[in-house]
């Protein structure tokens, strides 16, 4: 069995190692046609000049490609700034499209081959290194053996490694997609598979990936887990929403020439569901298009308090949605790194409700824009001040670089703890209004402390559980986790009458003696 696991270790690695030498295996020549092709009429006789010199000649890296398209781009843009002449400014991005149409070698004319040849092995070496822990890890059930003892596991050397590479990642896919072009053209045979007439994009990259990581690691999850129905259910459920909702039935719709619509997402942590450009394209493509955006709509108007009233956040947080369902997979080795103390939980609260004000507050303004046609409110551009910062310091450092990249260091929930406006959002009706609570048995607890060190939220469940409190926290996920790792039954998450779910006496011990406040 451990022969298995290392061989499936060295085929992992193979794929990683192939998948970062795509770089090499390509070069790049943009020619005039390409130009003349790709870009705008209006700007040709802008760009023409400084991009003459660039014609047939070779790249055989992305790098200095792009820079030097980027270069010519941004020497004319300087030297309209300096005639003031604001309106011929470029503004349209066309390093990734003339990167793209500019690559010939083994990507192009191996690109199936190579595509299997990665995710293949990848796959593959991922299932041979998971699946003996089966029977290597003896008995169906948790052991806190050393989980801090690794240097994956315990900001370690291989936790920083990893960490450093998402934040590298995510930094190019979201900033500097023309340089990961390779990596782009990889996945097309998978978006010509869905959509014939489809061309992969670095979204398209990232949801491929996204679902290929919590798909694969939530075999992980149903196997370290497999002595809790709970757990191989729950975990069964963000796979499906993952792959079916998230990312398959978005590109087909694309297909059917209908929006690309997740209905899974909602306001606010779909912060564009308000912009011009999407209510229009929805309110645009007829029936579907406008039910689309009702849904969306009843989502968050209805069905978030309905939901969180009868079953709490953990509907969404741990059965629906892609930020949780990547932490819960591809994150559950750092569960444990979150902060418990006091001082983390105080700038929890602070940052995760100022992240849903500030959301509040842009999409009033693109709201306003919208209705009034106007772009400022208050004096203050809309766009400027409100929407472009959202989208670049929440939507995408937050969520993304942080939210992902900081896994190894501050736990798998970052985003989720930290900046997510819809976890604010659940979590403050499931505070006040709602069945769900997780019930202790203080007589029963016996201090062994799992489930304060497997709670991904920072949460000290023993110090409730020593107590025998109910645990009602608006921060809480409701991913049972806690209950799972417990080995004396203490934690039991239920779906109960609102009475008695604040200010429960104390239980001294089993069927004992009550104190009440």
């Amino acid at each position: 069995m451990k022969a298995i696991r290392y061989t499936g270790l060295i085929l992992f690695f193979f794929s990683f190692g192939l998948f970062l030498a795509l770089f090499f295996m390509s070069s790049y020549q943009l020619s005039e046609d390409t130009f003349t092709e790709k870009v705008k009429p209006e700007h040709q006789s802008l760009l023409k000049s400084e991009f003459e010199p660039l014609f047939g000649k070779t790249y055989s890296f992305s790098i200095p490609f792009v820079n030097a398209i980027n270069g010519a781009i941004n020497a004319v843009n300087e030297e309209k700034r300096a005639q003031q002449q604001w309106d011929e400014i470029i503004y349209d991005d066309y390093a990734g499209a003339l990167t793209r149409a500019s690559t010939s070698g083994l990507i192009i004319t191996n690109t199936s081959l190579l595509l299997t040849l990665i995710f293949g092995a990848g796959l593959l070496g991922a299932l041979m290194f998971i699946l003996p822990q089966v029977s290597l890890a003896g008995p169906a059930g948790i052991k806190n053996n050393g989980i801090f003892h690794h240097a994956l596991n315990n900001r370690g050397w291989m936790g920083i490694l990893i960490g450093s590479l998402l934040i590298l990642f995510y930094i190019a896919l979201y900033f500097y997609p023309a340089y990961v072009t390779n990596w782009i053209i990889l996945v097309d045979p998978i978006q010509k598979l869905i959509n014939p007439a489809g061309e992969s994009s670095q979204w398209f990259l990232y949801g491929f990936l996204y679902t290929f990581a919590v798909l694969v690691m939530g075999v992980r999850m149903i196997i370290k887990y497999r002595h809790s129905k709970y757990q191989i259910v729950r975990t069964c459920s963000v796979m499906f929403f993952q792959l079916a909702i998230a990312f398959l039935l978005p590109e087909i719709l694309v297909r059917l020439n209908q929006p690309y619509f997740d209905f899974k997402n909602m306001w606010p942590l779909d912060y564009d569901f308000f912009d011009a450009w999407h209510i229009n394209t929805l309110t645009s493509a007829g029936g579907l298009g406008i039910f689309m955006f009702a849904w969306g709509i009843t989502l968050f108007v209805i069905g978030v308090p309905v939901f969180v009233f009868f079953f709490g956040k953990r509907w969404y947080c741990s059965w629906v949605c892609g930020c949780g369902g990547l932490a819960e997979t591809a994150g559950d080795s750092f569960r444990q790194l979150s902060d418990k103390s006091l001082k983390a939980w105080k700038i929890e609260r602070w940052l995760v409700h100022g992240v849903l004000v500030f959301a509040v507050i842009m999409t009033i303004g693109v709201l306003y824009t919208f209705i009034t046609g106007s772009n400022t409110l208050l004096g203050l551009d809309t766009y400027t001040f409100l929407r472009k910062p959202y989208g670049f310091a929440i939507g995408s450092i937050f969520s993304g670089v942080i939210g992902t990249g900081f896994y190894p260091i501050m736990g798998n929930r970052v985003w989720c703890r930290f900046g997510c406006p819809l976890a604010a959002y659940l979590g403050l009706v499931q505070r006040f209004k709602s069945r769900f609570r997780i019930t202790t048995n203080g007589g029963q607890c016996i201090s062994c402390g799992n489930c304060s060190t497997y709670c991904e939220m920072g949460i000290d469940v023993r110090w409730y559980a020593q107590r025998g409190q109910n645990i009602v926290r608006s921060s809480c996920v409701g991913c049972g986790v806690c209950s799972s790792v417990c080995p004396r039954g203490v934690l039991n998450l239920e779906n109960r009458d609102e009475d008695g779910r604040f200010n429960e006496p104390i239980l001294i011990g089993n069927n004992s003696l009550k104190l009440k406040s």
